[in-house]
């Protein structure tokens, strides 16, 4: 058994860990081991590598927060699951291993039917997509709504669900070759990135009012976002692909009255209650074990091969999401 494990944090971040031959522990009260299945990298996992996210755990840790997995072996008094059963594992744990034991009450079953490579990813994703698209904004049939990173995981979401609900999304990328595959989601427009993007958004959309952007990179592209909204719109950053800080000039704060907000997943954990947690997580669930809303996965990598699943997660232009899919000896 084999899991991911590092001491330090750095700039690079293939270069902090360490794959660990382990044994599992005697399973005790209401404990579980499981079988992981698939465990994405997340650019927020590469962020708490290199020490650059919101909250850190204490080192030395296990790395990866979310995944799937399938009940390999009940402890005593764990008779909420069920041997062989499909789990969600709980945020944080350190999903990147081949094994994990976790709290039987911790642990959300699942349909054992469903993508387990698809069903790994509904953690943090999925919902981010959905709460951006209703939290901030009462957007209703035909409006519009424009977002950078549009070919990143929550751009995909986020095109999939607008696209349920009705709304018409903007979406803006660094390269015309992830126009296709947008479109393939149902993407409404897809442009690329650039001073003149007000101009050709107004184009594209018959100069409808659109109130609301989703900014995933910061630095100059909050502001191109920031320039197609009408006044009185609201820029929401949930991300800081670019690495700088968000720049949105005070034509646009001043005399257009545009608004910048963050939104962090974590917060909304924290203010919500656990009846909304669970409605939301149970309309994702349903979306992706009926096939309805998916992700494209790029490449699967065994848990042994995690710095260059590392290395391959944190290249620009990539085509997918990156799971670690441990393999069976």
């Amino acid at each position: 058994m084999y899991r991911v494990q590092y001491s330090q944090r750095g700039p690079v971040p293939e270069d902090v860990v360490e794959v660990v031959e382990f044994e599992p522990p005697t399973l005790q009260d209401d404990q579980v081991l499981v079988d992981v299945l698939a465990a994405p990298i997340n650019p927020s996992d590469l962020l708490t590598l290199t020490g650059d996210y919101g909250v850190l755990p204490k080192l030395p840790a296990t790395a990866g927060n979310e995944g799937v997995g399938r009940v390999r072996e009940l402890g005593p008094n764990a008779s909420s699951l069920e041997q062989g059963q499909t789990v969600l594992l709980p945020v944080g744990i350190g999903t990147w291993a081949s094994h994990i034991v976790a709290k039987a009450p911790h642990l959300i079953p699942l349909p054992d039917q469903a993508d387990p490579q698809q069903l790994s990813m509904v953690t943090v994703n999925p919902p981010t997509a959905s709460l951006l698209l209703s939290e901030f904004v009462d957007l209703g049939q035909d409006d519009w709504v424009i977002q950078n990173a549009a070919n990143s995981g929550v751009g995909g979401y986020l095109i999939q669900l607008a696209k349920m609900r009705g709304i018409r999304t903007v979406n803006v990328v660094r390269r015309e070759s992830a126009a296709a595959e947008l479109h393939a989601m149902g993407a409404d427009v897809v442009l690329t990135d650039g001073d003149d993007l007000p101009e050709r958004v107004h184009a594209a959309t018959d100069g409808a009012a659109i109130r609301l952007g989703i900014d995933a990179v910061g630095g100059p592209a909050t502001d191109h976002l920031a320039s197609c909204l009408t006044d009185g719109g609201l820029v929401v950053n949930y991300g800081l692909m670019s690495g700088e800080p968000c720049h949105v000039s005070p034509k646009a704060l001043v005399f257009r009255d545009i608004t910048l907000k963050g939104f962090w997943l974590a917060h909304w954990f924290q203010t919500s209650s656990r009846e909304q947690q669970k409605a939301l997580y149970g309309e994702l669930t349903a979306l992706i074990a009926s096939g309805k809303l998916q992700a494209r996965v790029g490449r699967t990598y065994d848990v042994r091969d995690i710095r260059d699943a590392i290395a391959e997660a944190g290249k620009g232009g990539r085509d997918g999401k990156v799971l670690i899919v441990p393999k069976t000896d």
